[in-house]
């Protein structure tokens, strides 16, 4: 899964130690603290989320991953038990088991980021589940062994409730862990965005309505749903409510798995596991989906973009005519720029220097033109500008800018000062009512005309029609 950052709050900070330690602390003291309420059977918890969030933040926070900040998270676990219980010594090894769970967990999500990119699919949603499933075998084998004596049962039916509730806990809480998010942008908020909340809703009720072991599988169409029209966060938030929810009806036998006997201890085994495994398919198809949406902008990205020189290609800046905006009197002015003599830099030091100066380029004419107008890489050296001007004479002098600046530009390369020389050639009108992308095609021609001729009257030079006032 896709770790994750929000925007404007985080709860560490990796120049502040002290206060890390802190909030690692409270973290598990509280969560601790809801598993303590959520105690069903005996000393055994319905829910017992600590592992799974705290398993979560540290893989979250890379730099949380020291020894110090684990044994805070111990530490918090033996204190809190030593105020509100009698374990005594099986404390120890309790809690232990849960330590074994947390750092298990993280340290596998780790070296996956480590390894890969770690883009979210539906390859790391199966290391996730496999994770958690190993983790939770190794944390339940010694949870088991200190609840012997506690919890008065054999070591067998210990272990299935160990296992059965980290697992699933696991499973349903880690997902949403990792991909939580604060939300970015409610402006294009409508209620027919809701339709698929609703449904599993609904999904929910039937299960209560209809009950049997077939119902639990009630929701996963509506989850499915969920995971195609909303984002990874917002699915695995709405799997993490509905497991949660789908458990506790079923350990309060709201709903009735053998509709005429009461819950067993056996049943909501089998219902955590059965939930754990239902609630990953629509995780996986919320990852595929946010996978493929960013594969998506990535293609896009690089056709509309330059990769060597970070501005337009010929391909985006057409895209991005098409959005601009203009009035009846605004003239459009084209400009066509060439580096003079760029063969001889490429011969003379080689294509990395050559690469080098045409993104140096690329960016200077970038900061001078700014907001004012796109900038594009049209092929090899050859560039071209399209702005918005209130007349010709004001297009001509944003190129006379250009063409100086980059005169007085040091390009550097190692130890040799470049210097560098533009022709520049312009072609400019009112677009009228015509669009903006049909009108540049016909000044492109003509600003190849006059770049041309630039050229041919020695370079490093700019030229446009002669009948433009205040030009010559």
């Amino acid at each position: 899964m896709r770790s994750f950052s929000l925007t404007s709050f985080t709860l560490f900070r990796e120049e502040q130690p002290v206060r890390d330690a802190l909030v690692v602390f409270i973290l598990t003291t509280l969560f601790y603290f809801f598993g303590a309420m959520l105690r069903m059977v005996q000393e055994l918890s319905l829910f017992w989320p600590l592992n799974a969030v705290m398993a979560g933040v540290f893989a979250r926070y890379a730099f949380l991953n020291r020894g110090i900040h684990y044994a805070i998270c111990y530490a918090a676990m033996l204190i809190y038990d030593a105020i509100t219980t009698q374990w005594g010594m099986a404390s120890l090894v309790i809690n232990l088991s849960n330590m074994v769970f947390i750092v298990t967990v993280a340290q596998l999500v780790l070296r996956d980021k480590r390894r890969t990119n770690y883009m979210p699919g539906p390859l790391s949603t199966l290391h996730l589940f496999y994770y958690c499933l190993l983790a939770a075998i190794l944390s339940s084998l010694l949870g088991a062994i200190g609840s012997v004596g506690i919890d008065r049962q054999t070591f067998l039916p210990l272990f299935a409730d160990w296992f059965s509730e980290q697992f699933s806990t696991g499973v349903l809480f880690l997902p949403c862990i990792m991909t939580l998010t604060w939300p970015e942008n409610l402006s294009g908020f409508r209620l027919r965005t809701l339709i698929p909340v609703a449904a599993l809703i609904l999904s929910i009720s039937a299960s209560i309505l209809v009950g049997g072991a077939g119902s639990l599988a009630f929701p996963l169409p509506a989850l499915i749903w969920c995971a195609v029209r909303y984002p990874l966060p917002l699915t695995c938030m709405l799997t993490l409510v509905a497991g949660c929810a789908e458990i506790l009806l079923v350990a309060n036998n709201i709903i009735n798995l053998s509709v005429v006997a009461p819950l067993q201890t056996p049943q909501l085994f089998s219902t955590r596991l059965g939930i754990a495994a239902l609630v990953m398919s629509p995780v996986m198809v919320a990852a595929s989906v946010d996978a493929i949406s960013r594969l998506m902008k990535q293609v896009a990205l690089r056709a509309d973009f330059d990769f060597l020189t970070r501005v337009y290609s010929r391909s985006g800046l057409y895209e991005a005519l098409k959005k601009i905006e203009h009035t009846s009197d605004s003239h459009l002015t084209v400009m066509l720029l060439d580096l003079d003599y760029f063969k001889s830099i490429n011969d003379s030091y080689g294509h990395e220097c050559g690469d080098y100066v045409l993104a140096s380029f690329a960016q200077q004419v970038k900061s001078l033109v700014g907001e004012k107008g796109l900038v594009a890489r049209m092929g090899g050296e050859e560039f071209a500008i399209a702005t918005l001007t209130t007349d010709a004479a004001e297009g001509y002098a944003l190129a006379e800018r250009i063409r100086s600046a980059i005169e007085a530009y040091p390009f550097r390369w190692h130890q040799d000062t470049l210097r560098l020389t533009v022709s520049i050639g312009i072609g400019t009108r009112s677009p009228g009512n015509t669009p903006v992308s049909e009108t540049f095609n016909l000044l492109l021609v003509e600003a190849d005309e006059y770049l041309y001729r630039s050229k041919k009257l020695g370079r490093n030079r700019t030229s446009i029609r002669r009948d433009e006032p205040m030009l010559f």
